[in-house]
């Protein structure tokens, strides 16, 4: 238990250094020094109290004292959400609260109906036409060689695939009786590439050979088919670059050695 004493000069400090002093001869003493007095009272008063509760009020009333008031303020900045006691923003029905959302909330129940399945229609029509342009694209893959894919996929060359891919379809919409078109290639690996861009594209591509100036020389002769029609959206380029499509084809690629896997079991089972 404290003194009687403590308590009555507990009394005389509990009022803040930072309120107005009482008495005339309080309000002539500076702050300074009332700070000064006060402490070392606190001090003094905190070595000569052996309780543990008193001594613990000693220490944050000390404490307290070391610290100026704050402010209504101030208080409020501390107990404000982060930015550090800005208002916060307002949210999504806040700002939709207000009179420009008036026509968009009275929407007659009718119109946004049929907006809602125009909206459908219009999501139907755009998928179906990116299906049909991958189903192009994926049959144009199909009738590329397995070797072939493997070196477009393992050693893609963009700009030399857009090379080709440029005089190709040129010759393709090319409305004239021209139906032969003769390219001279004469690096192997290019070559490769050149007829893997015709199969794709629908075209017969043939290479011979002959022989001038006592050097070998290469001329691949292209040709339409009867069945070539206008070139896919879809490029060859984009199509190999596509990290999308480029799954889609390794699944398609899976799907064809199961069935071939599938096949030669069968065919094993059926040899006497």
């Amino acid at each position: 238990m404290a003194s009687a004493d403590l308590l009555r000069r507990e009394e005389e400090f509990y009022e803040s250094l930072f309120d107005s002093a009482k008495g005339d001869a309080a309000a002539a003493k500076t702050r300074g020094q009332m700070i000064e007095r006060k402490i070392e009272a606190l001090e003094d008063m905190a070595t000569k109290v052996s309780n543990r509760r008193s001594r613990r009020w000693l220490n944050d009333r000390l404490l307290i004292e070391l610290v100026p008031r704050l402010h209504v303020e101030e208080i409020k900045g501390l107990f404000a959400p982060p930015p550090f006691g800005e208002e916060a923003p307002l949210s999504a029905f806040c700002r939709t609260s207000v009179g420009e959302w008036d026509a968009f909330r009275s929407i007659d129940m009718d119109v946004e109906a049929r907006f809602m399945q125009r909206m459908k229609q219009s999501s139907a029509k755009q998928k179906n036409l990116v299906n049909e342009d991958e189903s192009i694209v994926l049959n144009a893959w199909r009738r590329i060689d397995c070797q072939t894919r493997e070196a477009m996929k393992r050693n893609f060359l963009p700009e030399l695939l857009e090379i080709y891919e440029e005089r190709i379809r040129a010759f393709i919409e090319d409305t004239t009786d021209k139906d032969v078109l003769v390219l001279n290639v004469q690096d192997p690996f290019q070559r490769l590439l050149l007829h893997g861009v015709c199969e794709f594209y629908n075209v017969t591509s043939t290479t011979t050979g002959t022989v001038q100036d006592g050097k070998p020389w290469k001329t691949t002769t292209i040709k339409k088919r009867s069945g070539t029609g206008v070139a896919p959206m879809i490029t060859l380029k984009h199509n190999c670059a596509s990290r999308d499509v480029q799954m889609y084809f390794s699944l398609f690629e899976q799907h064809n050695l199961h069935v071939r896997r599938k096949h030669n079991y069968a065919s094993y089972n059926e040899q006497p």
